[in-house]
């Protein structure tokens, strides 16, 4: 390449980079989901202009306390509902990546409503590329569930498997033409019926019910709607701060995660950018939850699982019981390899370590640091399959624990010298700073720590 091209070619590499005023940070789950992502993006939502959603469905569920209510999320960005985001009219987006069942969402809008959500109507912005989940979507879950029996993946059945089959197999439903052609709409709609009633034939679906509900729900969802994609770029170049908020998270990925005990979208930072329609020099921060030991919902190989007085211990203690499906999570030690991993793919930039308090009672803690092969060899690699998974053996390192409560210490100095230790020893193996430790349920618990 001559100087006179490359200097053309750095020009213009330079205008492009430029042509974004702002950048856009990630708050992305580092396990298997339930890590206290709503909290994060909620702390963080008080200097931004819009927070997104950009994957999942309402199988994701997030928690917020805010001023002692309890909001819970599983459609709307959990942000929304900081004050400080409220005064600003800051944005609930919604990108073409998820998948969306429309009754959820508006009971899901009324229940936050009734809690002291405000202005929602205000912010709310649906993207005409996403996908809708309707409710023979749901009844397939369910059956494909019971179908596998004691194999059964322990999906919630919210219908968010099938919805995004019938995205792949090209013949589901985008927001969009709902609201176009009311009778191309109808024909769409009777056609992914038929399909569905041929796979399975003992649903039942009134399909001229369904027609005027949604002829009704295309009246109530129009005014959010939009060309999602041009205006989060003009957001881009305007300045506007943005944060987006992934569901589930990354040992759920469908690409990345145990499969096939997964969901069925990208959690992964991958699922971003496709989600939401961003090129990768957008991204700013990419922040990993991680919870200060380990859970999962469902079925599925969960190596540091503690079946014992351990994983009560933290059950109850860390009130760990799934937002949506209201099952009992499992329980066990955090899980380094498994973290390395998914830094691996997610890359991320700092770390808000959660719900360190829960561990506040324990003499000893545990934290798996390597995966081995029955035959004793250590792992370079996290295993691709189930079976690989199914059949490693985990070498702990044994640290002290702190026996004294964390909950409302507020500066990161003043926390026990074994807990800080903790949070020292995971941002040594990880190599990624660990920017905040969370103690408590409330916003207002999370200690800054650089």
């Amino acid at each position: 390449m001559s100087a006179t091209n490359g200097t053309h070619y750095e020009q213009l590499h330079q205008g492009r980079t430029k042509m974004y005023k702002s950048k856009v940070d990630v708050v992305l789950g580092a396990q298997w989901g339930d890590e206290g992502k709503g909290k994060v993006v909620d702390m963080l939502a008080s200097d931004v202009d819009i927070v997104c959603r950009c994957q999942g469905g309402n199988n994701a569920g997030h928690t917020v306390v805010a001023n002692g209510t309890e909001f819970d999320f599983h459609l709307l960005p959990s942000g929304v509902v900081n004050e400080k985001c409220v005064l600003r009219d800051c944005l609930a987006f919604t990108g073409n990546g998820v998948v969306i069942h429309l009754p959820s969402l508006f009971d899901e809008v009324l229940k936050n409503e009734a809690k002291g959500l405000q202005h929602l109507e205000n912010r709310l912005i649906i993207s005409d590329r996403a996908h809708l989940v309707f409710d023979f979507h749901q009844h397939v879950d369910g059956m494909q569930e019971a179908e596998k029996g004691g194999k059964s993946l322990g999906t919630t059945k919210k219908g968010i498997g099938p919805a995004y089959s019938s995205k792949a197999t090209r013949n589901g439903i985008r927001v969009g033409e709902l609201l176009g052609d009311f009778n191309l709409f109808s024909d769409k709609f009777k056609s992914i019926v038929a399909t569905h009633v041929r796979l399975f034939p003992s649903i039942n679906v009134d399909v001229e019910a369904e027609l005027a509900r949604y002829k009704d729900y295309a009246d109530k969802v129009r005014p959010y709607v939009k060309d999602t994609i041009c205006f989060l770029h003009t957001a881009l170049r305007n300045g506007k701060t943005i944060l987006v908020e992934g569901a589930n998270a990354a040992m759920l990925d469908i690409d990345f995660g145990t499969y096939p005990y997964v969901t069925s979208s990208n959690c992964s930072i991958g699922g971003v950018l496709t989600g939401l329609g961003l090129p990768p020099q957008t991204i700013g921060e990419v922040i990993g939850v991680v919870k200060a030991y380990t859970t999962r919902v469902g079925d599925g190989p969960f190596p540091t699982e503690q079946l014992n007085e351990i994983g009560d211990l933290l059950q109850t203690r860390g009130f760990e019981i799934g937002v949506t499906t209201k099952r009992k999570r499992r329980c066990g030690w955090l899980d380094i390899p498994l973290l390395q991993y998914t830094s691996l793919v997610n890359g991320y930039t700092c770390i808000c370590l959660t719900k360190l308090d829960i561990l506040d009672t324990l003499p000893e803690i545990k934290v798996a640091v390597a995966y081995k092969k029955p035959s004793g060899e250590k792992l370079d690699h996290f295993p691709g399959t189930i079976a690989e998974l199914g059949s490693i053996e985990v070498e702990y390192a044994v640290l002290p624990g702190w026996q004294t409560s964390t909950e409302h210490i507020r500066n990161f100095k003043e926390l026990p010298e074994n807990a800080q230790s903790y949070v020292r020893f995971l941002e040594s193996e990880l190599s990624v700073p660990v920017r905040w430790v969370g103690v408590g349920k409330g916003r207002e618990s999370i200690i800054n720590v650089h």
